[in-house]
């Protein structure tokens, strides 16, 4: 099993970079960031993912980086793709694209209508069908119902052939179908629970309708990886050693290829100590990977 972890854009980059390098250094397989305009109301540090990425990938060298997750909400397809692009090529090939329809947040902060559950998913799905066509290609030509493309090149194309790989968010029938028609890997926080009975009983529940929606796709099992947010649950898995093991356990269990956790801060949410990431990246990491 893999193990990545999210690296919040919240902090200036003298306190951002030793936390890329760090992971990195841990072993973790891969890093994310998220994507939004904003990350906990007007007055909270905030910066943005495509440059954040590049300079991560300046200070690393192997660590796997990518979004989690990038949306529609703010972005169109054409110039989003050239930044994807950029990002392939400076960090040779490590950057993995994480795809969700959003949620909302974004779209609040435009001032735009808030679109119905329907419309989001329909956009989803044109967005997410534009950037394959888009990175793939060596050109393109897009007339939908968002978003339109002319005649757009793609040279150099990506490092990675013939795309960037695309991890996608999804829950519902709709969004674990682009996952499974599109994706390289999918990603789930699972179902909100009270508990963590609960909360893993509806992972398990998401994991048996993604195998569906593999099946109905036609593509094998073993083609896709699976991502599984664990802080999603309502305790933090880096609270201690015991519970991250346990987690990543019960993860693999599941068929999950890849567990993701969040850097720990100082209060809030995912407050904890780097202690427990040390300890984790010495006792567990190595444990997991020969696993």
């Amino acid at each position: 099993m893999r193990v990545g972890i999210v690296i919040l854009p919240e902090d200036r980059w003298w306190i951002a970079e030793p936390k890329w390098r760090a992971a990195e250094e841990y072993g973790f397989a891969h890093a994310w960031t998220c994507d939004r305009l904003g990350g906990g109301g007007a007055d909270a540090p905030w910066f943005s993912a495509v440059p954040t990425l590049t300079a991560a990938a300046a200070v690393t060298s192997t660590i796997r980086l990518g979004t989690l997750v990038s949306t529609p909400e703010h972005r169109h397809p054409v110039p989003f793709a050239r930044d994807l692009l950029t990002l392939d090529d400076l960090s040779d090939g490590r950057i993995t694209l994480g795809l969700g329809a959003g949620r909302g947040e974004d779209e609040a902060l435009l001032g735009g209508d808030p679109p119905t559950a329907g419309q989001r998913l329909d956009r989803f799905t044109e967005f997410v069908t534009a950037l394959d066509r888009l990175l793939a290609q060596d050109r393109t030509t897009w007339n939908g119902e968002r978003y339109a493309a002319v005649d757009v090149g793609s040279a150099p194309g990506c490092v990675q052939r013939p795309r960037l790989p695309f991890t996608i968010a999804a829950t519902g029938p709709r969004a674990l179908a682009v996952a499974a028609a599109f994706g390289t890997g999918w990603v789930t926080t699972g179902a909100a629970a009270e508990d963590d009975d609960a909360w893993w009983t509806g992972v398990a529940a998401l994991a048996r309708r993604f195998d569906a929606a593999l099946a109905a796709a036609d593509r094998p099992r073993a083609r896709v990886d699976r991502h599984l947010v664990l802080d999603a649950a309502p305790v933090y898995s880096l609270s201690s050693v015991e519970r991250f093991r346990d987690a990543a356990g019960r993860a693999a269990e599941l068929g999950f290829t890849d567990v993701v956790v969040h850097w720990p801060r100082g209060d809030g949410p995912y407050a904890g100590r780097e202690a427990v990431v040390e300890r984790v990246a010495e006792e567990v990491l190595p444990e997991l990977a020969a696993g």
